[in-house]
């Protein structure tokens, strides 16, 4: 992962034509760079970053921001009651405990892209 300014990155790389493709991906926006070595591809994300600061700002828009953590969650009193019994069965906070469990379903569905050249 590649961090510039609070804005994250992930990369790909593209063996048959020898580029490396990043994509910031904390932001509704879409901010995609490209290099083929590890060196341009730091220069073209930052640039890239950097790019779209500067247009939001040109054109007067606020620039989407990183996500902040916080999220305002509503769910019925029941299931609030079962994982408060479950974060004290463990020892743990709420937020931690949800955290956790979130992180480890993540780690269950979220697998990395892959790219065919065609």
């Amino acid at each position: 992962m590649m961090e510039h300014k609070g804005y994250r990155a992930t990369v790909t790389f593209d063996d048959a034509a020898g580029v490396f493709h990043g994509e910031v991906v904390d932001t509704r926006d879409v901010i995609v760079f490209e290099g083929t070595t590890a060196a341009q591809l730091r220069k073209e994300f930052e640039f890239s970053v950097d790019d779209y600061l500067k247009v939001c700002e040109e054109r007067g828009r606020t620039p989407d921001k990183p996500f902040s953590g916080k999220i305002p969650l509503r769910i019925p009193p029941e299931i609030h009651r079962a994982v408060t019994v479950a974060a004290k069965a463990q020892g743990k906070s709420l937020n931690a405990w949800i955290t956790e469990t979130l992180k480890e379903a993540v780690g269950k569905t979220v697998r990395p892209r892959r790219r065919t050249a065609i």
